[in-house]
């Protein structure tokens, strides 16, 4: 009987390994997702300002050359 319930504890400790892992990278599949999401956002902010920045750019060549 001690061998069987000796059995059983190994399984149980690895249904909780099992479950923590699955938690890690359900945390770390969603902190990639954030990240991703971040980065694309910024991306965009920082290509409406160089085309702000290159739209004044060429208004002052324009007004230069008049």
């Amino acid at each position: 009987m001690e061998s069987a319930s000796r059995k059983e504890k190994p399984k149980q400790r690895d249904t909780s390994t099992r479950g923590d892992r699955a938690k890690q990278k359900t945390a770390q599949q969603e902190l990639k997702h954030r990240q991703r999401a971040e980065i694309y956002a910024l991306n965009k902010v920082m290509t409406e300002l160089e085309q702000q920045q290159f739209e004044a750019f060429c208004k002052r060549m324009q007004s230069k050359g008049e």
